[in-house]
């Protein structure tokens, strides 16, 4: 490889070059305590500091209002899937009821775990036009009275993204907007106060796996159906102030740094400007080419993930193996979609996408 590294891995990610080299000058020895934040009592007041911090630096980027609480859990956004229905089925009469929109791999996952724990309604899906858009939401049918209604915000896999918060309370008697933001979160800026949970893993955007993050209104909290296990019961988690169990502490620490080094950025309104740049970089190129293609459609393209193809896929092994030798990592699309995916998250410099696209435009020069 030459060059400068580039990791468009799609999860997990590429984390901030500060972060890693702070985590590295701290692995031994944290603020002079003479240990690791590895070998730490979760319960000790060295790392009390550190969750407490991160808790509160979380809520001040976000601007979450002082009604949601703020949970460190475990499990990663699948668990979550269960999760969700657990604690919020008992909002109504069982058997419950949720709506889904299915707009995507990641919705379409969830939907089917969900289902085990209460009825689904799929009240809308872009499955026929094989996921390359969101279905407007006017033609959505909710359901009068459910629990909650479902949607995942950015696609990984199929590059899709809400670009709009859909209304959801009025058709459904004040049905809460949960939301997976996994690949999404401080990306940009959103109103907390729009949904009634927001849930992700840590691996895109916030630290390294191990992480999930969950804010959830607290009128929402204590309707856990008895199935659920106490360690995911979120009401538990609040009251214990994520200390039921031993939570994932060096994730929480490095998912702190994240957050201080995201304020030195300029906040997530600094950051979704960025973000916004290097999107247009990439779907300016694509767009201006007959050598790549970008099947979403415009007004849902992810910021985060931009799924691309080339046009004579017999050459897709060459283009993988010459981005590495230049220093272009993790560009190999999902196995269920192939083709090519480059993961932009906020930890991506634009002189990473610049680097990309020179060397998209190059190999297209030489194959054409």
């Amino acid at each position: 490889m030459t060059g400068s590294i580039y990791n468009f891995s799609a999860g997990p990610a590429v984390l901030p070059k500060e972060v890693l080299q702070q985590a590295a000058a701290e692995m031994l020895d944290w603020h002079g305590s003479g240990m690791s934040v590895m070998e730490m009592s979760h319960r000790g007041a060295e790392y009390m500091s550190i969750i407490a911090a991160a808790q509160s630096d979380l809520r001040e980027l976000l601007a979450v209002p002082a009604n949601y609480k703020i949970l460190f859990m475990q499990g990663g956004a699948i668990a979550e899937n269960a999760i969700v229905p657990m604690n919020l089925a008992g909002l109504k009469p069982q058997p419950a009821t949720a709506d889904y929109i299915n707009t995507g791999s990641w919705s379409t996952k969830s939907l089917k775990e969900a289902a085990k724990y209460l009825n689904v309604n799929v009240a809308a899906s872009s499955e026929a036009d094989k996921f390359a858009t969101i279905p407007a939401r006017a033609g959505w049918k909710l359901s009068k009275d459910a629990a909650y209604v479902h949607i995942c915000t950015n696609e990984t896999i199929d590059g899709i993204e809400y670009q709009f918060v859909p209304e959801v309370g009025a058709d459904t008697n004040g049905a809460p907007l949960v939301a997976d933001m996994s690949s999404q979160i401080l990306s940009r800026v959103i109103d907390v106060s729009q949904y009634g949970v927001i849930y992700g893993g840590a691996q895109k955007n916030i630290g390294p796996a191990g992480l999930t993050i969950v804010i959830v209104r607290e009128d929402l909290l204590g309707h856990a159906l008895p199935c659920c296990p106490s360690a995911f019961n979120w009401k538990t988690v609040a009251d214990n102030d994520s200390m039921f169990n031993t939570p994932p502490t060096y994730a929480i620490y490095i998912a702190g740094l994240v957050f201080q080094w995201l304020k030195r950025q300029g906040g997530v309104a600094a950051m979704e400007q960025r973000n916004i740049a290097k999107a247009a970089l990439l779907y300016d190129y694509l767009d201006s080419s007959d050598f790549y293609v970008n099947r979403i459609n415009k007004d849902n393209r992810s910021r985060m993930n931009v799924p691309f193809f080339l046009h004579d896929e017999t050459l897709n092994s060459a283009f993988l193996a010459e981005a590495r030798e230049r220093g272009l990592l993790q560009l190999k699309g999902h196995k269920s979609v192939g083709g090519m995916r480059a993961s932009i998250y906020n930890a991506m410099p634009v002189e990473g996408v610049q680097a990309l696209v020179k060397f998209m435009q190059e190999f297209a020069a030489k194959n054409s």
